[in-house]
């Protein structure tokens, strides 16, 4: 199977998906024009947003990946071209939104599915709550075969652990009953191209690993696996962090992610942060 793919805000998931869609035509937006060029020489039809009109793009694309942060107001994009989109929903084969686990909000690390009701606790949730409830309103009006991907924590290639353990700035924060759940950036691509593959509309997907796990272990592991001394402890009172690395640790929950295994029929390639990490380093030399 192949077709048109209209990513918007084309980023480290995306460009992970486009690599596996051989023989497809992949357009692509974003806000830099440095990182225009880079796409357009990957083969990546590139175009700048804000900026250009993306109406006649969305007029003869087959499948939509929205990628694109919301703002205070929702989704940019469809504040701009929701009527376009609706125009466009009776050739569109399959519509893809990247979500966050963080719509779940905190649950003091219980485990959540995507039966779960959404109690975001943070700006970064509610504003994908809101995003996530415009896209299906909009689905719901228009036909429009859309499917919601709840992302845990990204990794990957230039997004692991190693180089802070390498330069000694990895510190292991301390929080009690401090769970994250994680995704390698390829298991991602994975289950996009299955939810191409075999399209479900209205279907929300958690996409995480099998094993949530405390972030301090995961350090601990980089640290293994390089043969260095493990990072010190912070507690995490004492810890020195920024803004946005404090609101992570504000909310604790393991997201479960039987769904993609049920339904779409994924085999993790890095069913956990030890499978990841090894297999980064690897990559990595």
């Amino acid at each position: 199977m192949t077709g048109t793919l209209l990513s918007l805000g084309h980023g480290y998931s995306a460009a992970a998906l486009a690599r596996r869609l051989a023989g497809w035509t992949i357009i692509g937006t974003t806000r830099r024009a440095d990182k225009a060029d880079r796409m357009q020489k990957q083969g990546i039809d590139a175009l700048l947003w804000p900026g250009e009109d993306l109406r006649p793009v969305i007029a003869r694309s087959t499948h939509i990946l929205a990628s694109i942060a919301p703002g205070d107001d929702g989704d940019p994009i469809l504040a701009n071209y929701s009527d376009a989109i609706a125009e466009a929903a009776p050739h569109l084969k399959w519509v893809g939104y990247l979500s966050t686990t963080g719509v779940y909000g905190d649950h003091q690390g219980g485990w959540v599915d995507e039966t779960t009701p959404l109690t975001p606790g943070t700006r970064r949730g509610r504003v994908r709550v809101l995003a996530e409830s415009q896209w299906q309103a909009l689905a719901e009006r228009e036909g429009l075969p859309l499917h919601i991907f709840r992302l845990a924590g990204i990794y990957g290639p230039g997004r692991g652990p190693f180089e802070k353990v390498k330069n000694g700035t990895a510190r292991r924060i301390i929080r009690p009953n401090q769970y994250f759940s994680r995704i390698h950036v390829e298991d991602i691509a994975a289950v996009l191209a299955a939810s191409i593959a075999r399209p479900d509309p209205g279907a929300i997907y958690n996409v995480a690993d099998d094993d949530p796990s405390p972030p301090e272990d995961v350090l601990a592991e980089a640290a293994r696996l390089l043969g260095l001394p493990l990072p010190p402890e912070v507690p995490y009172d004492e810890a020195d962090m920024t803004p946005m690395a404090r609101s992570f640790y504000a909310e604790s929950k393991r997201v479960a992610n039987g769904r993609i295994k049920r339904d779409l029929g994924v085999t993790l390639a890095y069913p956990d942060y030890r499978s990841g990490l090894a297999g980064l380093l690897s990559e990595e030399g």
